[in-house]
């Protein structure tokens, strides 16, 4: 219980609109659009420079985090 407890406090710590269904359809939208290779302005504006300066190794986990930091905070 305290795991799941913890997990949760962490996530809506870093993103509080976890639970706004409004940024959850924003978050799908973006979903949908990266898979037909064209990006929201709000995503495009989450990237940091240092991130488009990395080489092409780009983690599943990083480009997760770049669309929840667009929808969720």
């Amino acid at each position: 219980m305290f795991l799941f407890l913890g997990i949760f406090a962490g996530l809506y710590l870093s993103w509080p609109g976890l639970l706004i269904p409004l940024n959850w359809k924003c978050f799908n939208e973006i979903i949908a659009k990266s898979a037909e290779d064209k990006i929201s302005f709000k995503a495009a504006l989450e990237i940091s420079p240092s991130y488009l300066l990395k080489g092409k190794n780009k983690k599943t986990s990083s480009k997760i985090r770049i669309v929840a930091d667009a929808c969720f905070r």
